[in-house]
């Protein structure tokens, strides 16, 4: 039986646990391949309260993070481009394409996850790294571009995040109704786990406590995850739950 493959491409370390832990565990445990890029070491994030790290140490320990994080996850491969943090836009095209395009060839992923085109928050890293995404993927499956890399691979599907921020679409009621959600998949089995991912990211705890630890649903909130298709097998009713539906492995 072929393995679905699963590649988050995301701007932050803490991106991948926020917005797609639930379906890394799950592929991984379904006996899937998840890989993550992550562009930026998220130098300029918060440090804790009381501090974690000191400021300059920021970038090695968020990294530390991600990785204890990708452990829990069962994300098997794992790159960290190390752009500057709020500095992704300025990227050079050429350099970030390339490195993409090796990343989607080594990880050969049938769905790969990444931002919305408006970075669901208008985040500038979160929006670049949306558009390095799509411009790679066609590059990837071009034999012309960067045939050192190895074989072309063409993405079978591309997920973007939600234009709104899935903790507040979900306390609107059922999601299946909102315009923009294509795949809701129940990742309720995984909510413990993904809160453990989420707690790796030691240094970021402020945030994510507001956003999920310190709400009364919060359950409701690590038990499901909602994404926007880009391209890919047209879903036979939205939305779908299974990232792999319609794709042939």
């Amino acid at each position: 039986m072929a393995l679905s493959r699963l590649l988050l491409i995301f701007a932050h370390p803490d991106d991948e646990s926020v917005f797609a832990a639930g379906v890394a565990r799950k592929c991984a445990d379904e006996g899937g391949c998840v890989g993550l890029c992550t562009a930026t070491p998220g130098e300029r994030g918060k440090v804790g309260a009381p501090p974690v790290c000191a400021p300059a140490d920021l970038a090695r320990v968020r990294q530390r993070e991600l990785f204890d994080a990708c452990d829990l996850l069962g994300i098997s491969t794992r790159r960290v481009l190390g752009y500057p943090d709020r500095g992704l836009a300025a990227a050079p095209g050429e350099t970030i394409r390339r490195q993409l395009v090796e990343v989607i060839r080594n990880v050969r992923p049938h769905v790969v996850i990444t931002f919305e085109p408006n970075g669901s928050n208008l985040h500038p890293d979160h929006v670049a790294i949306s558009r390095f995404t799509s411009d790679a993927i066609p590059a990837a499956a071009d034999a012309r571009w960067f045939p050192d890399l190895g074989r072309s691979h063409a993405v079978s599907r591309l997920l973007w995040t939600l234009p709104l921020r899935p903790w507040d679409l979900l306390r609107r009621g059922d999601p299946a109704l909102e315009p923009g959600v294509d795949v809701a998949v129940d990742v309720g089995r995984w909510a413990g786990v993904k809160a453990d991912a989420l707690r790796a990211h030691r240094t970021q705890h402020q945030g994510l406590t507001r956003i999920f630890f310190s709400r009364p649903d919060v359950t409701r909130l690590l038990s499901i995850e909602l994404f926007r298709q880009a391209f890919g097998p047209p879903p036979v009713s939205r939305p779908i739950d299974d990232l792999f539906a319609g794709i042939v492995l």
